[in-house]
């Protein structure tokens, strides 16, 4: 009897993503490594999640390699030059990422992508001897 019908390729499917991610028990992934060496299909299934999964993070990678806004950078200026004229900043900002959106073509070339970020800010600015302002 072969182990391919003991272990069923369904089984061996859903278990692609745990492997590739290397969040697996050795003995399962030991079942898994010798139902996908005796079964094509699961075999080649692997070697198509294991590229999708690559391109995917490589999507990825170009994708949220972004510059902070320059207003930020504007922001991270003001203080430091406040502090250095003998004011004291607090700037308290938070982002957050609501909505990312991409569309990649099957060459793996991004056709459209969308961030969609809210962002709030508040700035202090409290001098020396000065109650606190916002």
């Amino acid at each position: 009897m072969s182990f391919s019908f003991v272990t069923p390729c369904s089984q061996v499917l859903n278990s692609f993503v745990l492997l590739i991610e290397g969040n697996i028990e050795p003995p399962q992934m030991q079942v898994i490594e010798v139902h996908v060496a005796q079964c094509p299909a699961c075999e080649a299934e692997l070697a198509h999640e294991r590229a999708m999964h690559s391109l995917v993070q490589q999507v990825l990678q170009r994708t949220c390699n972004e510059e902070a806004p320059q207003e930020l950078h504007n922001a991270i200026f003001n203080q430091i030059h406040g502090q250095a004229a003998g004011a004291f900043t607090e700037v308290v900002t938070q982002f957050s990422m609501t909505e990312i959106s991409i569309e990649i073509d099957e060459f793996g070339q991004v056709e459209h992508r969308e961030v969609t970020i809210e962002h709030t800010e508040e700035i202090r600015y409290i001098n020396e001897g000065d109650n606190p302002t916002t």
